[in-house]
């Protein structure tokens, strides 16, 4: 079994099609929905946890695409350079998912992407600025 982070964005017209039911009915996929901002009327945003084998997560994504759902995978979108990382600990303070933390046998700051729901606040708390890329609730 994999794990991956998606963002779903449903266009307004979209936005009330029972596509989320139908993951877990067709594609006997398990999801855990980490965040959600829908406005009525108005575009939707999604974080979904997903699990499931390779051709599971592959044949939901694909499906959301032919619904119209746009899909990004969050792990591609922050990314940490090794060089300037100095290992303070200050991002783990505060991911909220867990996706950075501290080693306590090496106390060197692991970053793993898979978990990363792309908040951006390790952007924010870094004092290197080791940690880049798109946050999603400040640049989509």
């Amino acid at each position: 079994m994999k794990s991956v982070n998606v963002l779903l964005i449903f266009r307004k017209e979209i936005m009330y099609k029972p596509i989320i039911y139908r993951i877990a009915k067709d594609f006997d996929i398990v999801f855990n929905v980490l965040e959600a901002k829908i406005f009525p009327k108005q575009e939707g945003r999604i974080i979904l946890g997903l699990t499931g084998s390779d051709m599971q997560l592959d044949e939901t994504l694909n499906y959301f695409k032919t619904e119209g759902v746009e899909v990004q995978i969050l792990a591609d979108m922050i990314k940490r350079d090794e060089q300037k990382c100095v290992h303070c600990g200050a991002c783990t303070a505060v991911c909220r998912v867990d996706a950075l933390y501290i080693n306590r046998e090496t106390m060197e700051v692991i970053f793993d992407a898979e978990k990363c729901v792309a908040c951006g606040l390790c952007r924010l708390a870094c004092p290197v600025n080791a940690m880049s890329g798109t946050a999603i609730d400040r640049e989509i």
